[in-house]
């Protein structure tokens, strides 16, 4: 039968969430607890693989077994194995042509930017800091200019697997509660660091670096190196993967990031 499980997870100690030789992704930690419950060796296809410190609020993934065991198994009884950054949060039997990473249709991403003079304490790796002060109107109009389909590779990581740098951003919003900013990026799929790589040219344009037009000639240039820095990955969250209805997905319709920030789908 083929499961399907969706979990959230704080990024911070693992080293990403594709498997390495050293066991020490997030893949490699639920692999190896979802073989303990169906005493069988698991192994999980993901609707995205997130970098290292990235965090999600709504990973999905799917696992093919043997083993019958009841929908709780696959919750409660996983997550008494797991530690505590890692949670599945709904899991089910789903039909075989499911598929965690090509049935999806949209990603969305978060990222949660601390804009004040000193860095944070409690919330550190909970968020991404910049510390001169950005303005609002001006990264709002620069994100504008990436909604649609173009080529992103002015965004791509060098080391980027994908066959095309072609995407398309159905959403790219930037709000501002107090000292905190939140980006929002939707799109059917996503580069290699390119929604970090985004922010950091944001925050160029926020910081007043560079005009909001520089945006249209880096978008242009298909050129990775006239872009800003990687940005950090603290405050990036995995926020959602959507699929057709007629996979019966899950929707939650608030999620909780922070003490006292709530946002919502």
């Amino acid at each position: 039968m083929r499961i399907a499980l969706v979990l959230e997870y704080d990024g911070s100690r693992y080293c990403g969430w594709q498997s390495q030789p050293q066991g020490c992704s997030i893949q490699d930690t639920l692999e190896a607890t979802l073989s303990k419950i169906a005493q069988e060796k698991i192994r999980i296809i993901t609707a995205g693989r997130t970098d290292t410190g990235v965090h999600a609020l709504y990973q999905v993934v799917h696992f093919d077994t043997s083993a019958q065991r009841p929908v709780s198994a696959w919750i409660r009884g996983v997550n008494a194995l797991l530690p505590n950054d890692i949670a599945i949060l709904w899991a089910a039997e789903v039909s075989g042509k499911f598929h965690a990473r090509y049935s999806a249709v949209e990603r969305r991403y978060i990222y949660l930017l601390l804009n004040q003079p000193v860095r944070p304490g409690l919330n550190n790796n909970k968020v991404g800091w910049y510390h001169h002060p950005l303005q609002l109107e001006q990264m709002q109009s620069a994100g504008a200019i990436l909604v649609g389909e173009h080529d992103f590779s002015a965004f791509r990581a060098a080391e980027c697997q994908a066959k095309s740098p072609v995407r398309t951003i159905t959403r790219l919003t930037i709000s501002r509660q107090e000292n905190l900013f939140v980006f929002e990026l939707c799109a059917n799929a996503f580069l290699h660091h390119m929604v970090r790589n985004i922010i950091g040219c944001l925050v160029y344009i926020g910081k007043g670096k560079y005009s909001v037009e520089w945006m249209h000639a880096l978008l242009d240039s298909c050129n990775r190196t006239y872009a800003a820095p990687t940005f950090s990955p603290a405050g990036l969250y995995l926020a959602g993967v959507k699929y057709d209805a007629d996979w019966r997905m899950p929707e939650f319709s608030q999620l909780s990031v922070i003490p006292g920030l709530s946002i919502h789908n």
